[in-house]
C-alpha cells in the first residue's frame, strides 16, 4: 500500500505517533474500519471503544472532534465549547483539511493542526481504538495518551 494516498496518510499517523514517543499500535483490517461499528468488529472490542475523529468546518480550519464510537456529536455544544460556529465538512474538504479520507481521520497526523476536543466519555474506556489514516487501518491507544498527544480539551459533547 505504500505510494497510495492512503499509504502516505498511514505513514504520516506512524510518524505522529513515534514523534510522540507512542508505540506503534497500527493495524490493518483488509475488510475495513470505515465505521466505529465496522472497526469494533474487526478489533473485537465494544463500538464504544472506538475514538472516532469527527470533522467539522470551523471557518476555513478544521475542528476535529474525537469521540465514543457509542455518541453523536452535539456540534453546537462542542462549537459553543471551542467559541466558534461549526459548520458540515464534506468528503473533499476533510481531505483537503486534515490530509485524510472520511472514515480514516486520525487525531494525529493532520496536515494543519486542528482546533480538538475530546469526548469525556472516552475518558472510562481502556483500551480505545483510533483511526490509523485509512479506512482500513486502526491503533490501540487510551484517551490520556490520546489527551497528551493531541493536547485536545476534554468535554462534554454527546448529544
Amino acid at each position: 500500500m505504500s505510494g497510495t494516498a492512503a499509504g502516505g496518510s498511514v505513514e504520516r499517523v506512524r510518524t505522529a505517533l513515534a514523534a510522540a514517543g507512542h508505540p506503534d499500535t497500527i493495524v490493518a483490517f483488509p475488510d475495513g474500519t470505515r465505521t466505529a461499528a465496522d472497526a469494533a468488529a474487526a478489533v473485537g472490542c465494544d463500538v464504544a471503544q472506538i475514538a472516532k475523529s469527527i470533522v467539522f468546518r470551523a471557518g476555513e480550519r478544521a475542528a476535529v472532534i474525537v469521540t465514543s464510537g457509542a455518541n453523536r456529536v452535539d456540534s453546537a455544544r462542542a462549537g459553543a465549547i471551542l467559541g466558534v460556529k461549526l459548520g458540515r465538512a464534506d468528503p473533499d474538504w476533510v481531505r483537503l483539511a486534515t490530509g485524510f479520507a472520511v472514515g480514516g481521520v486520525a487525531p494525529v497526523g493532520h496536515l494543519v493542526p486542528p482546533l480538538m476536543l475530546l469526548d469525556e466519555d472516552l475518558l472510562l474506556l481502556h483500551p480505545v481504538w483510533a483511526a490509523a489514516g485509512s479506512p482500513r487501518h486502526v491503533f490501540r491507544t487510551t484517551a490520556a495518551e490520546l489527551l497528551r498527544m493531541t493536547g485536545a480539551r476534554v468535554a462534554a459533547v454527546r448529544m
